[in-house]
This record gives C-alpha cells, sequence and structure tokens, in this order.
C-alpha cells in the first residue's frame, strides 16, 4: 500500500515541479505579480506536507526551507529577485534529485543540498525590516496588525473518502498546533459499530480553538488543498468582545453559533428536557409519520449534497499509461474484427448481418476515437518546458533571447508527445546557437538586442504542424554548400535549390560550426532529429532567409496507433500506404510506358513525375495486370509515384510493429491485420524512396 501511495506521490509530485518552473519562469519576468508568487508557495506546500505524509523527509525538510523564503516574499518581507528566481529553479533541480533517489527517506547530505539551504536561509531577514517608502510603510503597519494574537474556532470535518486519497488529517492538525496554542477535540459521533466499520473511511472529525498571531490565510493554507474533500469552517471569535472586560459567550450561544442547535432549541431546552419532535408528538400537532418523513426530507437534502461535493471531488481520475495502452490495443483488435465482420457480411449479402455490420462499424469507429482522445494531450506541456532551456542556455551563451509560444492547446497523443521531447530540444538549442546572434551583433544590423524564437503548434487535417522560427541571420548557405563539397555530398559545380541544399544538414556528421563547444560542433544530432522524426511518419522542411531568420516546420500525425489509409494490391500481397500523404490516383497502361522510353516516369497534366515499381522493389512475381494503378504521393516538397496493380480503397489501419527480424527493412514501417486475417505491409514513403535514390547512386558509381 505504501509503495502504490509513493509511486502516486512521485507522479504528482513530477507535475507540480513541471508547474513549479513554469511558474518561477513566469515569475522572472512579472516580479510584482502576486498571484504568480501563490502559486509557487502552494505547489511548494503540496510538495513539503506530501513528502513528509510519504516518508520522503529529506524533500519535507529541503522544500520547508524554501517555502519560508515564499511565504517572506507573500507577504512582502521580501521582494522577487533574478538572484531568488535562480535559487528557486536549483532548488526545483535539487527536489526533483531527491525524487528520483531510491531512498526516499534518506537525509540530503548533498554539498549542493547544503549550498542551496544556506543561501535561502541568508535570505531571510532576523528581524522586520523598517520600510524607508510609503509602501514599504503601508505593508509594515499591515504585518502589524496582523501580528496581533486572535482567537480561531475552527471545525474540520472530512469526508469519509478522504484517507483513500493518501491525505493524514493528522498532519493537517500538526500544521494548526505550529501555528500558535491550541486545543483539539475530536468528534467520534459518526464512528459506526465494528460490524460496520470500514477502515480506510474517515468517521471522525475535529473542533479546534487556535490562538494565533498569523492571520486568517496561514489557516486557510492549512486546508488549502483538501477544501473539495471537507467540511471547514472558520470563525474568528473574539470579535466584538471586551475581552479586558472579562465578557465570554455561555455554552447555549456556543452551541447555537456552532450549528450544533438552533436558537428555537435552544429555548425550549432551556424550558424542558425534551426534544422538539417528540414534544410536537406530544402535544398531537404533527403524526409520527410526519416527523419521519421530515426527518426524511432532511436527510436526503444532506445525501445529495454529500454526493454532489464527492461527484466535484472525483470529477477526474489518474490512471496509469498501461492501461490506456492496453485499452487501445484492444480497439485495434476491435476494429480487425469490426472489419472481418464487415467482408463477410458483404460476401453473404445477407441484410440481417449487413445491418449488424453497419451498427458494429459505427460503433466501433466511435469507440476508436474516444479512446484515442482519452490518450490526447496538449502540446503546451512540452512547451513551457522549453522556456529554462532557452533562459538557461541564452545566458550560457550571452546572448538575450525571448521564447515565445502559441499553439499549446493543440492536442497530441501522449506518445507522440513523448517521442517529440528530444528532436525539439535540439532543434531549439541549434536555433539558439547557430541562428540568434550575440546582442551586439545583432544590434549592429539594426536589430534589437532581444532575439526571438517563436514555437507554435496548429492542426492540419489528421496532422500536426510544428513551426520553429527565430528572427536570427538564418542559414548560411554557403558554408553549408562548402561543407557538403568537403565531405563528397555533391560535387564542385552542383547546383541545388535552396530546398534541397538545406536538407543536407541532416546528413550524419554534418556540422558547420569552426570549434566544437558544449552545445555543438561534432556534427551529431541533426541526422538523429530526422530519424526520430521519421520514425512518428514525420517530415521536416527548412526555409531561410539571409539576415531575417530561419524556419523549420514538422509534420507529424496526431496518432501511432490507428490510421486512416489507403489499401493496394500487388500479386496476391496487400499493402498499405498512409493516406496524408497521397495526392492521387492515375492508370498507367503499356502504352505510357512505351511513351516514357524506358524511363520511371509518368505524364499527369503535363508534368513529368518519377515513380518507383512496387512490383520490382518487393520482388512480387506473377503477371502484370494489363491496366497499372500509380499512387502519387508528396514527400518533403517532391511528387513521386508508386506503381501497383489495384487500389482496393480507404482502410483503418491499426498499427503493429514488425518482429525484431524484421525491424531493418528499409521502406516498411509496420503491419495491419486485414479482415480476412492476412497481413498487409506498412509502407514507410520517405524510407522507401530514400532507399531507390541509394540503388541509384550506386548504380551510378559502378
Amino acid at each position: 500500500m505504501m509503495e502504490s501511495q509513493r509511486a502516486a506521490f512521485r507522479e504528482e509530485a513530477g507535475e507540480l515541479l513541471a508547474e513549479l518552473e513554469e511558474s518561477l519562469l513566469e515569475l522572472e519576468e512579472r516580479p510584482e505579480d502576486m498571484d504568480v508568487v501563490g502559486r509557487v508557495f502552494r505547489a511548494m506546500h503540496t510538495i513539503k506536507g506530501s513528502g513528509a505524509m510519504f516518508g520522503f523527509e529529506a524533500i519535507a525538510s529541503f522544500t520547508h526551507e524554501v517555502e519560508t523564503v515564499f511565504d517572506l516574499v507573500r507577504t512582502g518581507q521580501l521582494p522577487v529577485t533574478r538572484d531568488l528566481v535562480d535559487l528557486s529553479l536549483a532548488a526545483r533541480d535539487q527536489i526533483k534529485r531527491l525524487l528520483d533517489a531510491a531512498d526516499p527517506a534518506a537525509a540530503d547530505e548533498s554539498p549542493e543540498g547544503a549550498r542551496l539551504i544556506g543561501a535561502f536561509r541568508a535570505m531571510q531577514p532576523r528581524q522586520k525590516a523598517t520600510a524607508s517608502s510609503p509602501k514599504g510603510a503601508e505593508k509594515a503597519a499591515d504585518k502589524k496588525a496582523d501580528a496581533e494574537a486572535a482567537v480561531y474556532r475552527i471545525r474540520f470535518k472530512p469526508f469519509p473518502q478522504l484517507l483513500r486519497g493518501g491525505t493524514n488529517p493528522v498532519c493537517l492538525l500538526n500544521e494548526l498546533r505550529d501555528l500558535g496554542p491550541c486545543e483539539i477535540v475530536a468528534q467520534p459521533s459518526d464512528i459506526p459499530f465494528l460490524d460496520e466499520l470500514d477502515p480506510e473511511e474517515c468517521h471522525v472529525h475535529w473542533d479546534v480553538v487556535l490562538t494565533t498571531e498569523a492571520g486568517l490565510d496561514a489557516i486557510r493554507d492549512v486546508f488549502i488543498f483538501v477544501e473539495d474533500e471537507a467540511e471547514i469552517r472558520i470563525n474568528r471569535i473574539d470579535d466584538g468582545l471586551d475581552l479586558a472586560e472579562g465578557q465570554t459567550r455561555r455554552l447555549g450561544e456556543i452551541l447555537v453559533e456552532r450549528g450544533d442547535i438552533s436558537q428555537s432549541q435552544l429555548q425550549e431546552l432551556l424550558g424542558q428536557q425534551q426534544k422538539i419532535g417528540e414534544k410536537l408528538i406530544a402535544s398531537r400537532l404533527v403524526e409520527p409519520g410526519q416527523v419521519t418523513a421530515a426527518l426524511a426530507e432532511q436527510n436526503q437534502v444532506r445525501q445529495l449534497q454529500e454526493k454532489r461535493k464527492q461527484e466535484e471531488a472525483q470529477s477526474s481520475l489518474r490512471v496509469p499509461a498501461e492501461k490506456l495502452d492496453a485499452m487501445v490495443d484492444l480497439v485495434g483488435e476491435l476494429v480487425t474484427v469490426q472489419s472481418r465482420l464487415s467482408q463477410v457480411a458483404a460476401q453473404r449479402n445477407d441484410s440481417d448481418l449487413l445491418a449488424i455490420a453497419e451498427e458494429v462499424e459505427r460503433l466501433t469507429a466511435e469507440l476508436r476515437d474516444n479512446t484515442l482522445n482519452i490518450r490526447m494531450l496538449p502540446i503546451g506541456t512540452t512547451f513551457s518546458k522549453f522556456k529554462r532551456l532557452v533562459r538557461d542556455l541564452s545566458r550560457e551563451l550571452g546572448k538575450e533571447i525571448d521564447l515565445q509560444t502559441s499553439g499549446g492547446d493543440t492536442e497530441l497523443d501522449k506518445t507522440v508527445i513523448e517521442k517529440l521531447g528530444d528532436p525539439l530540444v535540439h532543434l531549439i538549442r541549434n536555433s539558439i546557437d547557430h541562428g540568434i546572434e550575440s546582442p551586439e551583433k545583432r544590434q549592429a544590423a539594426g536589430k534589437p538586442r532581444l532575439g526571438t524564437i517563436h514555437l507554435s503548434a496548429e492542426h492540419s487535417g489528421d496532422s500536426v504542424i510544428i513551426r520553429i522560427q527565430d528572427d536570427g541571420g538564418g542559414l548560411n548557405r554557403e558554408a553549408i554548400r562548402q561543407k557538403a563539397v568537403e565531405r563528397g555530398l555533391i560535387s564542385e559545380g552542383e547546383v541545388l535549390a535552396d530546398h534541397d541544399l538545406y536538407q543536407l544538414i541532416f546528413a550524419a556528421g554534418f556540422s558547420t560550426a569552426t570549434s566544437v563547444t558544449s552545445v555543438s560542433g561534432r556534427g551529431v544530432g541533426m541526422d538523429v532529429v530526422k530519424r526520430a522524426i521519421e520514425a512518428l511518419r514525420g517530415s521536416l522542411e527548412i526555409d531561410s532567409q539571409p539576415g531575417v531568420g530561419a524556419l523549420i516546420s514538422i509534420r507529424i500525425p496526431l496518432t501511432l496507433a490507428i490510421i486512416e489509409s489507403l489499401l493496394v494490391r500487388l500479386g496476391d500481397s496487400h499493402f498499405v500506404l498512409p493516406l496524408d500523404a497521397i495526392e492521387e490516383c492515375i492508370e498507367l497502361t503499356a502504352e505510357t510506358r512505351g511513351q516514357a522510353k524506358g524511363r520511371s516516369l509518368v505524364n499527369v497534366r503535363g508534368q513529368l513525375i518519377p515513380y518507383i515499381d512496387l512490383r520490382r522493389q518487393f520482388a512480387v512475381d506473377g503477371e502484370r495486370p494489363t491496366v497499372e494503378q500509380v499512387v502519387i504521393t508528396r514527400v518533403n516538397h517532391q511528387q513521386i509515384g508508386f506503381v501497383v496493380d489495384h487500389v482496393i480503397g480507404e482502410h483503418q489501419t491499426v498499427i503493429k510493429s514488425l518482429g525484431r527480424f524484421y525491424r531493418g527493412i528499409e521502406g516498411v514501417s509496420g503491419a495491419t491485420i486485414l479482415g480476412d486475417g492476412s497481413v498487409a505491409l506498412i509502407l514507410d514513403i520517405a524510407s522507401l524512396l530514400k532507399a531507390v535514390e541509394q540503388e541509384k547512386q550506386l548504380e551510378n558509381r559502378k
């Protein structure tokens, strides 16, 4: 049980650390924004409290030091400075290291941890500073007013399910004790009999009387993360009382204020020791059934209110990614079975069976879409991570760079987002190092000192386009050309269009850097980026203008699980081509082949388009049909055709990974199972084109 709770804490803490990093970067831009300060404080407070609850003592004690400083910031005693943000980001990294440590209870004895704790303690004033400005004097006066002791009545009544979420009420009560002298009285009246007792539910509530100088906000902060899981009432009870004259409330008045009894009940109780219901029945003003009905109505209203609160508290669920992956796999199997059912129904031509098959197809499509939508996440969760990267790296390189983002609400499959992180990191690092000039160089060119990198995302059909655009110096066309000639990628006199020339930077080991640094210069990275994007069935395009900047566009599919495709046949074999890359299909006759005079070209409305003969490429035996089909696709601004025997039509393809013995086959990205149980290979158009080009280069060299 504890291990599962610790795993849940690690997951939640990881999300809080990501939110903390984003908030700190926002705070650096808007140091006066107290809402952002509050977000930072709450994240620290949650990490500290949950860490102590689940045995992460090192995290709790370390985070307490940071939380103390931000409490001073929140109350106006400390300003937000760049040094504070730098220290807080370093503290965030230290918490991450402690979170990943094997032993959660081990003390933090690292030099970095000790250095950070010393730095945060040095920021805390030893005594209250005297405000020198009118604004500072006003804050000091407010603080002095808050320092006056006050007495508060607190009712903390957890909902039964509070314990199931891992919250320990005792920890919250101990935090109240830290605020000042208090008396805590447990109310066990709701505890059921032993045979009805659920040990995982909370049946006790507490009444607390607290005297503190911290103020109402400090008390609310104790319960800030259980507000939706408990009934919490906080009242100041010394208002309107002249304590110097010993004015106090009677017991009955206190009970009325607490809501334990009404004023009318109090009056009756003072007159006689008989319940109101019993008195009404005894006086024959109402029947016993009426009293029972009224009590039932009261109980039903109370139950409805509790149910609504529970529904609000449980409106979202945290589900492990493995369970979602298993669900997607099952939906994929269902799609395959549905396809087989539709095929059998069409062959038998049974109207009833056809109707059932159509209904199953409709329901399967809805289930597929809903299941895939569950895995969709906004890409903004990835974008926010790059702000820290740009901040730290630009400072290391002595540059001034602002990262702007848009389209963060664009949704992508969780698996795609995870695999997209590393390629985007490398592309942004390249924009910082190679793209954006130094502030002095930018000023000399008439540009602002502050460079800009714009990261955006938008939907385009069943794909997402991610753009990384900078306003730097652009790609050095001549430097790329010279390096390509040196490495033998092109000949000295070969003329290439800009698009083709820029694609050379994705060659393995290619780099135009004159020296090796911690950021670049080794020629490792861009080829890996391209392979990673192509593994996601995506593509990269580069556009650049000298002195203006560069634009890198990445097109990737929404999901890697199920795709819309075109099913084709070669002899007795079936193949699948991704539908998003296909432009049209045309016929290829013997006469058309003859007009090309032996070249693999087809004339499409006056434009010659090269094609790849898939029969020859995959060594498919058998006689060719009289009329073949050419599937025209577009890859990296280039049109290319694929010759097949027959185009069967659109197909909903559930992607299956190939076995380890077949993963090295170029031009094939996976497989799918058709309705009749046969297997069709999924063609990787970009990889297939690359393989054919390499074959031609080898033939030309011979």
